[in-house]
């Protein structure tokens, strides 16, 4: 293979870059060259207050074969480190971007490569990796084969619920108690008398409007109004409009008496949902309009065919009261 170290973020990649990653071993939006454009133009935005662009690209023949997208900083302890573009707080899965059939080959040739060129890195210090993810075992075996001391270690949980096109097989599939409560509090929303309604965010002319509606529903919990500082929003900002133009935002908003109660904005991709914040207004809270919003987009997307609902990473209780099966995200660290 012949590499090249980016130290700027490539633009002219961009075609390649994401035609790679549909072929790739973890294919998730958080991999895709534009958003990651824009995390890395907002350094996370906010997360990191220093950084070295570091992005290792692999070829053979000319082909593009594989992607590091990395970047050089101080960690979380402190000790110079290789992380991933992306990490950590606002993508929810990272990994490298090589097809299965080249990832060991990649890997065997990335660590070298990366001792050779880069040399001020004291560790690899790669989050948010799925546990699926085959590049866990591809890179421990390529360290092991340098004598370096690799850990793993799970980071959080991140369950999904897999999605059988009809709303009424999906919540027979689940508890009986948790399905009979879902019924009960969309039952009682719709018969509140307080003018219900759900509605997907699709129109170009009020996205500005509804992008700034949904932040401040989200603003509502301290938690999360403490994280969305100035250039936070912004990042989110950004996000959206980038994956509105590309046709992959799903907004949803719950309505009462003609005032937003909920909104969820996530990913519409590859045929999933893939669910990334949600915000609510607790002036509506006696008519739980969190889970009230969830059971209607599960609704949506069991009619329209998508096959999986993603909640990403956390593992709030309501998540699972709907029926969602665990996984987890891990932290891979190898020291040189």
């Amino acid at each position: 293979m012949d590499w090249t170290i980016y130290r700027y973020f490539p633009q002219e990649l961009e075609a390649e870059w994401n035609q790679l990653l549909e072929e790739s071993i973890t294919h998730v939006p958080f991999l895709r060259h534009e958003y990651l454009k824009i995390w890395w133009q907002t350094m996370g935005g906010g997360e990191w207050k220093t950084g070295d662009l570091a992005i290792a690209a692999a070829r053979r023949d000319g082909n593009l074969i594989g992607i590091a997208p990395l970047f050089l900083t101080p960690d979380p302890e402190g000790s110079s480190a290789l992380m991933l573009l992306g990490s950590i707080e606002i993508s929810d899965y990272l990994d490298f971007i090589v097809r299965p059939q080249d990832l060991a080959e990649f890997m065997d040739e990335l660590l070298p490569f990366l001792a050779a060129n880069i040399p001020a890195w004291q560790v690899l210090d790669w989050y948010n990796l799925l546990d699926t993810s085959p590049s866990i075992e591809a890179v421990r075996q390529a360290a092991l084969k340098l004598g370096w001391p690799v850990e793993i270690s799970q980071l959080q949980h991140s369950p999904y619920i897999p999605l059988t096109g009809n709303f009424e097989t999906y919540l027979a599939g689940i508890d009986k108690k948790q399905r009979h409560e879902i019924r009960r509090k969309m039952r009682r929303a719709e018969e509140a008398g307080r003018g219900l309604k759900y509605s997907l965010a699709n129109d170009p002319a009020c996205f500005d409007q509804d992008a700034e509606a949904f932040l401040t529903l989200m603003a509502y919990d301290e938690q999360k109004r403490m994280f969305l500082t100035p250039k936070m929003k912004d990042t989110f900002r950004q996000v959206l409009r980038c994956a509105f133009d590309a046709g992959c935002l799903h907004m949803a908003f719950l309505e009462f008496d003609g005032e937003k109660a909920a909104g969820h904005i996530s990913f519409d991709y590859l045929k999933r949902i893939w669910a990334y914040n949600s915000g609510i207004n607790p002036k509506f809270i006696e008519l739980s309009p969190g889970w009230v919003l969830l059971g209607y987009e599960l609704q949506w997307a069991n009619e329209n065919g998508y096959s999986e609902y993603d909640f990403m990473r956390g593992d709030e209780e309501y998540k699972y009261r709907f029926g969602a099966i665990d996984r987890s995200i891990k932290r891979l660290t190898v020291v040189r």
